[in-house]
C-alpha cells in the first residue's frame, strides 16, 4: 500500500512539472484553445502475424498485441497548424538537375 502511495505521489510531482513545461511550450507556439490537438504515443510495436496453435509464447506475441518500448514517447500534434500541401511538379522547362542523366 505504501509503495502505491509513494508511486502516486511521484507521478503527481512529475505531472506538475510536465504540465508547467507543456503550458509554457504551448504559449510559446501561440496555439489557440480552439485548435484541433491530438495526442499520440510513438515507440510502440503491434504484432501483425497470426500465430499457430503451438507458438512459442515467450518470443511471439498474439496477433494485434501492442507493446510499448522502453523509449516510447508522447506526440502532441496541432492539426490546424500543419496543413497538408502535396508537392507540385516543376513547371515545364524549369527543372535543371545539378547532375543531368547522360546515357552511356
Amino acid at each position: 500500500m505504501a509503495d502505491q502511495v509513494s508511486s502516486s505521489r511521484k507521478a503527481t510531482a512529475v505531472m506538475k512539472t510536465v504540465s508547467e513545461k507543456l503550458s509554457e511550450a504551448i504559449s510559446n507556439l501561440d496555439w489557440d484553445c480552439y485548435d484541433n490537438v491530438v495526442v499520440e504515443i510513438g515507440g510502440t510495436q503491434v504484432s501483425g502475424i497470426h500465430q499457430g496453435e503451438d507458438y512459442n509464447k515467450k518470443w511471439a506475441a498474439p496477433f494485434g498485441t501492442r507493446k510499448y518500448n522502453k523509449d516510447a514517447f508522447i506526440i502532441i500534434k496541432n492539426l490546424d497548424r500543419s496543413p497538408f500541401i502535396p508537392s507540385q511538379p516543376f513547371p515545364e522547362g524549369e527543372f535543371k538537375p545539378a547532375h543531368p542523366y547522360q546515357p552511356k
